[in-house]
């Protein structure tokens, strides 16, 4: 069995099926999305379509993302956050209007079944953004901390790699799990543009939704595969990258 984890996807789903025939999947494979699958590019619902078609198919982990929580939200009650639509709603929400009610209808119990967090096994971690509990996240007080946190990312890019892991210095967060898996946090703001690690966090968000690619990275091997540019699949669109 091989481990899959795949970075934010921002409704690039031409990338991520040019991606997914890349793994060569095989029945018993399993597969962790960390969530962000739409809000960028033009194709939220033919990604979540296919997501549902792979979640049928392999053992597949769906994550929330802070992008998945504001499109549940705004199917729920109808209300479009302004601050939302300038990062990426707005091709949400011109997708949506193309669709069914019975679409919509599917798409939200797609929505409302992803999870926070997911803890292995092995005491690894995948969560879409992060958490600030110094004992974990079973002690994390709100949920949205696991869709909107920065700082268990900026802890881990600034951390001293000499500090001693029993030191008082070391980040308590970092001693929970075996291995934290991420996206939120686009690697282009620090320059990287491959999935990377920072002290025991994976960070597997390759900008997607601005200049980068998509990836997928092989949990045990630390094996990683990428599409093109997702923007190269969307020659006409701007994505994120208008703000």
């Amino acid at each position: 069995m091989k481990e899959y984890v795949i970075g934010d996807i921002h409704g690039g789903y031409l990338a991520l099926k040019d991606l997914v025939g890349k793994l060569s999947l095989s029945p018993e494979d399993r597969l962790f999305f960390l969530g962000d699958y739409v809000d960028g590019w033009s194709q939220p619902v033919e990604t979540v379509d296919y997501l549902i078609e792979l979640k049928a198919r392999y053992n597949t982990i769906l994550l929330m993302g802070n992008h998945d929580s504001l499109v549940l939200e705004w199917l729920l009650n109808g209300q479009a956050n302004d601050l939302w639509l300038s990062h990426g709603g707005a091709a949400t929400v011109a997708a949506y209007q193309k669709v069914s009610e019975d679409k919509k209808a599917a798409h939200l119990l797609f929505y409302k079944a992803l999870k926070p967090y997911y803890l292995d096994s092995k005491n690894r971690l995948f969560i879409h953004a992060g958490f600030t509990n110094q004992k974990g996240v079973a002690k994390e007080y709100f949920e949205k901390i696991f869709y909107w946190d920065r700082s268990l990312w900026e802890t881990a890019i600034s951390f001293d790699p000499r500090i001693p892991i029993n030191s008082p210095l070391y980040p308590k967060r970092f001693l929970c799990y075996s291995e934290i898996f991420i996206g939120h946090s686009s690697l282009d703001k620090i320059g990287e543009s491959v999935p990377t690690k920072r002290a025991n966090v994976w960070n597997i968000d390759t900008g997607a939704a601005f200049k980068g690619p998509l990836s997928a990275m092989e949990i045990n091997t630390k094996d990683f595969w990428q599409s093109n540019a997702v923007y190269l699949y969307y020659p006409d669109e701007l994505g994120r990258n208008d703000f």
